[in-house]
């Protein structure tokens, strides 16, 4: 079945028995497992993270505008193009959800949880998910996608050695292209020539206003 409206929670609404009351409670214990990595985690500072600031900067300002969704599914028995569409049905959400304009819109973010999916399994499924489905979404309309899961060996831009995109529950992390995401694109050709499409002329200060805070700028004194 596509994605619907009414499976988007805020993280308020975990706590509204009301809003949950058709969640069968493993849903609801997952999509509060990954609530609770997303407050304790994703929006505090850490010491290994390599620079200043939350490990996701998006995410403070997300929850404070409350433009950050959960959605639960299951996905037991789907194949890869079931589960394909069925993304596409939450990027199709993701467009028509408000904001869809001004500064707000870049801040929205959909987590589709899948609440019965194997710590074992996620690895690979999302290997096969983002295969087929990251790079055209990127260039159609610009989303950016993360698998988050256990045994995610990602590791953060600035520490090599820092894996931020671990999870209790696996989710799948939609969420607006920024200026910004140059530095995951780095190692990435394909996604790097999309990026440079994308930006332009605003791509190119952003680049070199990073490099003109590198060290090499120093020594030419």
């Amino acid at each position: 079945m596509p994605a619907q409206a009414t499976k988007l929670f805020l993280l308020d609404d975990l706590e509204d028995a009301g809003r949950t009351k058709d969640l069968p409670k493993g849903d609801l214990d997952a999509l509060r497992a990954v609530a609770g990595r997303i407050q304790s985690f994703m929006t505090k500072p850490h010491e290994d993270l390599g620079r200043d600031g939350p490990v996701c900067p998006f995410v403070p300002v997300s929850l404070e505008r409350r433009t950050l969704w959960l959605a639960p599914e299951r996905i037991g028995g789907r194949g890869v193009r079931e589960v394909v569409d069925l993304v596409g049905s939450y990027q199709e959400l993701f467009l028509s959800a408000r904001p869809t304009q001004g500064d707000d819109a870049i801040y929205k973010a959909i987590v589709v949880v899948f609440t019965d999916l194997p710590a074992d399994r996620a690895g690979e499924f999302f290997k096969n998910l983002l295969q087929d489905l990251a790079v055209p979404s990127y260039a159609s309309d610009g989303f950016v996608m993360g698998g988050f899961h256990e045994g995610n060996e990602g590791t953060a831009i600035y520490n090599r050695a820092f894996r931020p995109f671990t999870s209790p529950v696996p989710f799948l992390l939609i969420r607006q292209a920024v200026v910004s995401d140059w530095k995951f694109f780095l190692e990435n050709e394909a996604f790097f020539k999309l990026w440079a499409q994308r930006y332009g002329a605003s791509g190119a200060e952003e680049l070199a206003h990073e490099l003109r805070r590198l060290p090499w700028q120093a020594q030419r004194g």
